[in-house]
């Protein structure tokens, strides 16, 4: 599995809808699509949130990032991300 880092923006309407029960919803839906979601931030300044996720693939991810947005009124930007000490040994 491989790493992601989904930064997310509130739209008015995502706004009105947060809850809980919001945030167990979208994280089900992740594990619906073979993913796994390792933490989640609250942020203050161009982002809102930040999701760091594993998915199977790419095409989970974009999906997560898609189903997500319908689900909450999120906009979603989503990047892999390699760790620092994979990285390392990359160009080391």
């Amino acid at each position: 599995m491989a790493t992601y880092i989904m930064l997310g923006k509130y739209t008015q309407d995502a706004l009105k809808g947060i809850s809980s029960d919001r945030t167990k919803k979208a994280m089900a839906a992740v594990e619906k699509l073979k993913g796994k979601v390792n933490s989640m931030y609250v942020l203050m300044g161009r982002f809102d949130l930040l999701i760091n996720a594993d998915f199977p693939d790419n095409k989970a991810a974009l999906k997560a990032s898609v189903e997500l947005a319908k689900m909450t009124g999120i906009g979603f930007s989503s990047s892999p991300a390699i760790a620092v000490e994979e990285f390392d040994k990359l160009v080391g």
